[in-house]
């Protein structure tokens, strides 16, 4: 089993057909799901599941938490034409639990919980009766979350 950080290849289609719309307000709904490291995610993760997702723990249920979209922009300069996404930190309270990797994933009803990204925390991560928290990168053009340049 292994979790790869990637982008969906999935969501890279859709996202050319229009299912997926990142407007901070007024767009879709997106959650993080947490696993464990017996999971297998990558680049051909088509959608979430409950399969090796850590379990129930405090703040933290199946399906994960809801991501509050931070905006979409464009950037300039050395960044000129590279478009991003940006999310707040989540934090889970309460938790005790083992996380490998992460996934983003779209709840809206076009999509119907559509794979977005994976991520890879390089290790596991724990947190015991405490915060798990996932710092998502600055929003820029060299860092942010999600990037689409030409």
């Amino acid at each position: 089993m292994a979790i790869t950080q990637a982008i969906a290849n999935a969501f890279k289609k859709q996202l050319l057909e229009g299912d997926h719309n990142f407007k901070q307000t007024g767009g879709d709904k997106f959650k993080l799901a947490l696993y464990t490291s017996s999971a297998t995610l990558n680049s051909t993760t088509t959608a979430y599941s409950a399969s090796n997702e850590v379990g129930d723990s405090g703040q933290y249920s199946a399906g994960g938490g809801a991501l509050v979209n931070g905006g979409t922009s464009i950037g300039s300069g050395t960044g000129k034409g590279v478009a991003i996404v940006d999310f707040a930190d989540r934090s889970f309270t309460g938790v005790t639990l083992t996380a490998r990797g992460a996934l983003i994933y779209n709840t809206s009803s076009a999509t119907t919980n559509a794979a977005v990204a994976v991520l890879d925390f390089g290790g596991d991560k724990t947190a015991t009766a405490g915060t798990f928290t996932i710092q998502f990168p600055a929003f820029t053009t060299a860092a942010a979350i999600l990037r689409i340049s030409g």
